[in-house]
């Protein structure tokens, strides 16, 4: 099986670049608002670690935001917690996917955290800055403030983009992601 790592900042596309290469996509976010959603266990933990803000289950995100903003080493309490889950996940889906050809791992603190393997094909999302600005003003969600929070705790842009085999320069539109991974694809496969 090849693991297909996909590196960028925060914004860049990387999910939209993972769900083009057209294989299993572990996707570390969804299993992460899955996990807020029903693991009463993070839920405990998440409570006796940050018990200002944590108060209800399901987990609300706003109380894991506030935590974030408040004191940025409520960030690494919750990473701390939260990714122990996630890898186990992510074992459970390397595990269904065995026999695939190719999986893709979309987890955004993936060299950060030591999630990737030595033999992991790292592809790096590059955006033009305007454009993942404007992309990431239109979540709902948007905090400039948590934005700049969450860069303290990645590594420089330089260093994922000199890890990578390959780069995607993202415009954002279909054509150009997909032409560049069908160049990755015949590269790897």
């Amino acid at each position: 099986m090849i693991r297909i790592g996909i590196l960028g900042d925060i914004g860049a596309g990387k999910s939209y670049v993972a769900k083009n290469f057209g294989y299993p996509v572990f996707n570390a976010d969804h299993e992460v608002e899955k996990l807020y959603r029903s693991n009463k266990k993070i839920y405990t933990k998440l409570k006796k670690s940050l018990p200002r803000y944590i108060n209800s289950f399901p987990i609300n995100k706003k109380e894991i935001l506030e935590a974030i903003l408040k004191n940025k080493k409520n960030l690494s309490k919750i990473v701390k917690i939260v990714h122990l889950e996630v890898r186990k996940k992510m074992k459970i889906f390397l595990k269904k996917n065995k026999k695939k050809k190719i999986v893709i791992l979309d987890i955004p603190l993936l060299l950060e955290n030591k999630i990737n393997n030595k033999n992991d094909i790292l592809v790096y999302v590059e955006s033009k800055k305007k454009d993942v600005l404007k992309k990431l003003k239109q979540r709902k969600n948007f905090n400039l403030k948590l934005f700049k929070k969450f860069k303290t705790i990645q590594l420089p842009s330089s260093f994922k983009k000199q890890q990578s085999q390959f780069i995607i320069k993202n415009d954002f539109t279909k054509k150009t992601v997909r032409n560049r991974i069908k160049d990755i694809l015949e590269v790897v496969i």
